[in-house]
């Protein structure tokens, strides 16, 4: 914590009687005052994206070698940029904002495989509110998210991910899960386990 200056802290000017004036007394004659010397102006760096940048500014600074890690620090955001994305990434918040990375890419990837298999409806939100699929869907909406948090911004930033195939999925083409801590007795080839989430196809 920074310390508070009061006036008993700081030291007065020390000025005494014998020092040299300024301005020699009686002369009539104002001090000279420096030239003001104009420096050329630089052109201003060009700005970070932001949250408010449109999914494609955001796109073009991502490279597909990154971490996983790296491209969600690249692509973090509150706002999803369209109804699809926003509703693949309300389905990672909802099932997997605990998770790490890993595991909600995961889940995402299962979303995508889902709109992709001609066995589910065809877009993200076809499938996150598909009757009786997520548990976090209530009256055909979802509740409600603090975009701002850095939960729902990394939750965007997977969505993107997925969306435009920037990793390959962790959990190759499955296209159901569930959390670990149940048993449903599903009679299907178990792919992977990811976190705390069993992924089947």
């Amino acid at each position: 914590m920074a310390a508070t200056l009061t006036a008993s802290s700081v030291a007065p000017a020390q000025v005494r009687d014998s020092a040299e004036p300024l301005i020699q007394e009686g002369s009539g004659q104002l001090p000279v005052t420096a030239a003001v010397v104009q420096l050329p102006v630089q052109e201003a760096a060009p700005a970070a994206v932001t949250d408010k940048d449109s999914d494609e500014q955001a796109a073009q600074t991502v490279d597909r070698s990154d971490s996983l890690a790296d491209m969600v620090a690249e692509l973090r955001a509150s706002s999803a940029g369209s109804r699809e994305l926003e509703c693949l990434a309300g389905a990672i918040y909802f099932e997997s904002k605990s998770e790490s990375l890993q595991g909600q890419l995961a889940v995402g990837h299962v979303i995508a495989n889902r709109a992709s298999s001609g066995r589910f409806p065809s877009s993200y939100c076809g499938v996150v509110y598909q009757r009786s699929q997520f548990s976090f869907v209530r009256g055909g909406s979802m509740p409600y998210i603090n975009k701002a948090g850095l939960q729902y911004r990394n939750a965007v930033a997977i969505a993107k991910i997925v969306d435009q195939d920037l990793k390959p999925s962790p959990v190759g083409k499955a296209l159901f899960f569930h959390a670990r801590r149940v048993s449903p007795g599903w009679h299907l080839t178990r792919v992977s386990t990811v976190g705390n989430h069993v992924f089947y196809r």
